[in-house]
């Protein structure tokens, strides 16, 4: 089990009240062009949604559904148009570059693919070294042994590079990773795809308890409505852009008021879900 964490983000710079929302998304709208064509289409057509500090909320929907674009504009690292967007209290529309670097400590994402978001060149511990040169004050809470152990892995990894790492290994070490910063918020996008059944539900007891015992909030991307039942609190159903539905995971999961919603449930391997008559 983790230990319980002092509160997250207690780093240098970290100037934000602790009663704010962890982040706040407001009608958001984000447009791509398409290259071939010229023609310009809504990614994300008017989205809010807001997450406080310990909750863990998901985004659900398709390939295309608009879930990851979502995630990146609203956590600062993607395009953005029309609507707000405040991180920790702050409106990334009126934050100026330091401000904004000060805060991505805060947000730390654990992302699809475990071994490409490690550098195939450094070892674990070399990995861990550069992020404590960047962050030194941040990062001293806890020694690279003991950060492996508090994701369930043994320190004899911390010589061991990416391709010598099963995807469990490698997702547990992007997660430490997270850890390490003790970010407010963590965005963990399809964090168990294309993981062994029995290593996505080791994984998905982490998250549960990085959230329960540092108190960051969790926001999730997936397609996968049973990764997400058994993880979040609530859920946003998207669908081409719009947030077609959303409410707590057990209303959302048991009656689901929008067809597609009913569509991707019925669609779960083995489930028992049947649209009401």
């Amino acid at each position: 089990m983790l230990e319980r964490d002092a509160p997250a983000g207690t780093g240098r710079g970290s100037r934000t009240p602790e009663n704010v929302p962890v982040l706040t998304v407001d009608g958001l709208v984000v447009e791509h062009r398409d290259r071939g064509t010229g023609e310009v289409f809504r990614a994300v057509d008017g989205v809010s949604l807001r997450i406080d500090a310990g909750e863990s909320a998901a985004v659900v929907g398709e390939s295309g559904s608009g879930k990851t674009t979502l995630a990146m504009a609203a956590t600062g690292l993607g395009p953005r148009g029309a609507g707000e967007i405040r991180l920790l209290g702050h409106s990334l529309a009126t934050l100026g570059r330091r401000r904004l670097r000060e805060l991505r400590p805060e947000v730390q994402i654990v992302f699809q693919d475990p071994h490409g978001s490690l550098d195939s060149r450094q070892s674990v511990r070399s990995g861990l070294r550069e992020i404590r040169g960047l962050q030194r004050e941040r990062t001293s809470w806890i020694d690279d042994a003991a950060l492996l152990e508090r994701v369930r892995l043994s320190p004899d990894l911390l010589d061991r590079y990416p391709h010598q790492l099963s995807g469990g290994q490698a997702q547990r070490v992007c997660i430490a990773r997270a850890l390490l910063m003790r970010p407010r918020l963590i965005v963990a996008d399809e964090p168990t795809s294309g993981l062994d059944v029995s290593v996505q539900a080791d994984v998905l007891a982490l998250l549960r308890e990085v959230r329960q015992t540092t108190g960051a909030a969790l926001l999730m991307i997936s397609h996968d409505l049973a990764v997400v039942r058994s993880v979040c609190d609530s859920v946003h159903v998207m669908r081409r852009g719009k947030v077609v539905e959303s409410g707590p995971c057990e209303t959302v999961f048991t009656d689901p008021a929008h067809a597609y919603t009913r569509e991707l449930l019925a669609a779960m391997p083995g489930a028992r879900w049947r649209a009401r008559r």
